[in-house]
């Protein structure tokens, strides 16, 4: 058989899924891991991975079972998702529910004059906003 990681994996993920697998064969399974694998034609998709340990009847590990869910469109809408925003002519900023500055768009950079570093992670209202 063919080594799965070097030959479907593309270079940029081949370390980190080997650790995936690796961590599969010492017990420890993963959930929605995110990767890019080549197909057959050479195109790029993108793959939600899951791994467990394969037991035989004694409890040993004797292999890896892989479980994987193609994201390709979702990671490809999330892209112009994002770009859209950074790219809006109008200030777009989005905290999480304890206020932490979760996105932070060039115009509202612009007009600010924060960058994006050094706002994302920060508490808006403290840090941000002023009587």
């Amino acid at each position: 058989g063919k080594h799965f990681v070097k030959e479907y994996i593309t270079e940029d993920n081949q370390a980190s899924v080997g650790m995936v697998f690796d961590r599969a064969f010492q017990g420890e399974g993963t959930s929605s891991y995110e990767l890019s694998i080549m197909t057959k034609a050479g195109a790029r998709i993108e793959i939600l991975l899951s791994t467990t340990s394969q037991r035989n009847s004694e409890g040993d590990i004797v292999g890896a079972m892989a479980i994987g869910q193609d994201i390709t469109e979702r990671v490809a809408f999330e892209r112009e998702y994002i770009r859209l925003i950074d790219t809006a002519n109008a200030p777009i900023i989005g905290v999480d529910a304890e206020g932490i500055v979760n996105i932070w768009n060039q115009c509202a950079m612009q007009m600010v004059g924060y960058s994006t570093e050094q706002v994302i992670g920060q508490d808006l209202v403290r840090e941000f906003i002023t009587d």
